[in-house]
């Protein structure tokens, strides 16, 4: 590592570090005293846990047949995208399909980082279709399509925009019945399996948004280790800092009950929620899975048991952030990957340039952590610890420098892009990408620490250069 650019980063850093905020009514705690009747409060009060089926094993998929059998199931969308459509994980599904004499249509035209343009055409796709089930085969990408497809062939009438996150969209409560969905990931990463969250690209302001709603998220989420064994290793990495930014995201988010409004009506209460004891949790275990496991299934492709150890890490993480929510490596994330240029990651077999979704996650998670640290700092050190870092003399105050500093070396011996500046952004970017992450306030108002523009453009600045 470069100790001219390394010093750098680091004054930056102490920067960011020196400017939080030392309230000392931030403390992170549970318990709340009695006090004002719920329709008086300003902030939340409770939290909710909502949470696909999930059915694990090696093998498993080739129960999905019988699954929609059960259901009922006379009419089957199948979505995957066009690399997938060829492999087993696909032929494993429909051959379940025909073994138990599900009618079925595959749609293969899922987009890998999906598109609003994208999600349309497979809404009409599900439309003329009039299905009464769908399966989605594939990565974050295809589950989140397949998730969009349902929701608008049931919402006919809905206005593309009436579901989306304000402020893009405007993001009213879904209250109409969606099919049966069951998502079967072969990716070890964005637990989409287990959320009611749906991610692409609004390509006119070239940014990244969402659809977030319990009632998307799918009835059975397959979760089958036989899947990643296909995976190369750029996307084993890339998927796994996608679980290591969910749980340490998740982990460190403002607390539930710090989170306002109050919703006036429990429907309008948020699927990300804030940091919550049950959420802490699975963030935690994924966390040490995670830790224990990536770097391996990294380096081996035919490790089975790092594989299947992470394709749970996945879920886990999935059920943590699905319902505390993720904060600003999330937030800073989609313009990083919305406004991307020429960059084309390996292993990625795709017609466009791509800055896989993991990938433009963790390149500023130093940074942040450090930016977040002051707020919960305990948290912070204690990640630290999980991912190898030595904290038996550490100084509390030190906690976002430490984890920092860890996170760094775990992204140098995955052989991870050296920061912004290396998928080709440079300072002159800042401002687009400070201006694509300040919509992003259903994840960025999550973030333990609220942000002003100068310190997005400090946190990106840092994020240029990692080592």
């Amino acid at each position: 590592m470069a100790a001219a650019g390394r010093d750098r980063v680091a004054h930056l850093l102490r920067q960011l570090q020196r400017a939080a905020c030392q309230c000392p009514t931030h403390s992170h705690t549970y318990s709340q005293a009695p006090g004002l009747p719920a329709s008086e409060k300003t902030t939340d009060y409770a939290f909710e846990m909502a949470v696909s089926n999930i059915r694990y094993a090696a093998g498993v998929t080739k129960e999905v047949g019988m699954d929609l059998q059960n259901m009922g199931a006379k009419n089957v969308c199948l979505m995957t995208d066009k690399n997938l459509s060829q492999l087993p994980p696909v032929q494993v599904v429909m051959n379940s399909l025909t073994k138990n004499h599900i009618n079925f249509k595959v749609y293969d035209n899922v987009r890998v980082e999906p598109t609003d343009s994208s999600f349309m055409e497979a809404i009409e796709f599900a439309k003329r279709g009039a299905f009464d089930a769908y399966v989605a085969v594939g990565g974050g990408s295809t589950i989140d399509t397949c998730k969009a497809a349902n929701l608008y062939a049931s919402s006919p009438e809905a206005d593309f925009l009436d579901y989306v996150n304000a402020p893009l969209g405007k993001g009213q409560p879904v209250t109409v019945p969606l099919k049966p969905l069951i998502a079967v990931p072969t990716t070890a990463g964005t637990g989409s399996e287990t959320t009611g969250v749906a991610i692409f690209d609004y390509e006119r302001l070239k940014v990244k948004t969402g659809i977030a709603s319990r009632a998307i998220k799918p009835t059975l989420g397959i979760i089958d280790p036989l899947h990643t064994l296909h995976m190369p290793p750029r996307v084993v990495a890339n998927s796994g800092f996608d679980v290591l930014c969910h749980a340490l995201e998740s982990y460190t988010a403002l607390p539930y009950h710090k989170r306002s409004p109050c919703p006036s009506n429990p429907i309008n209460r948020p699927a990300y929620q804030g940091s919550n004891p049950i959420s802490d949790v699975w963030a935690i275990h994924a966390l040490q899975i995670v830790a224990k496991y990536l770097k391996r299934a990294v380096r081996n492709p035919d490790d089975i048991e790092a594989k299947s150890n992470m394709h749970l890490a996945s879920a886990f993480a999935g059920i943590g952030f699905g319902n505390a929510g993720v904060h600003l490596c999330h937030g800073m994330s989609y313009p990083i990957s919305g406004l991307v240029k020429t960059y084309k990651a390996k292993d990625y077999n795709v017609d466009h340039s791509l800055v896989p979704h993991g990938l433009s996650v963790v390149l500023t998670s130093p940074a942040v952590f450090t930016f977040t640290s002051q707020m919960f700092p305990e948290r912070h050190l204690e990640t630290a610890k999980i991912l190898g870092a030595e904290v038996r003399t550490a100084k509390i105050k030190d906690a976002g420098l430490i984890l920092a500093d860890t996170l760094r070396k775990f992204l140098f011996d995955l052989n991870v892009d050296d920061g912004l500046a290396a998928i080709g952004y440079s300072k002159a970017d800042i401002p687009a990408l400070v201006k694509g992450t300040l919509p992003q306030e259903r994840v960025t108002k999550l973030a333990p620490r609220s942000q002003s523009e100068e310190e997005l453009s400090a946190l990106f600045e840092a994020s240029m250069k990692l080592y």
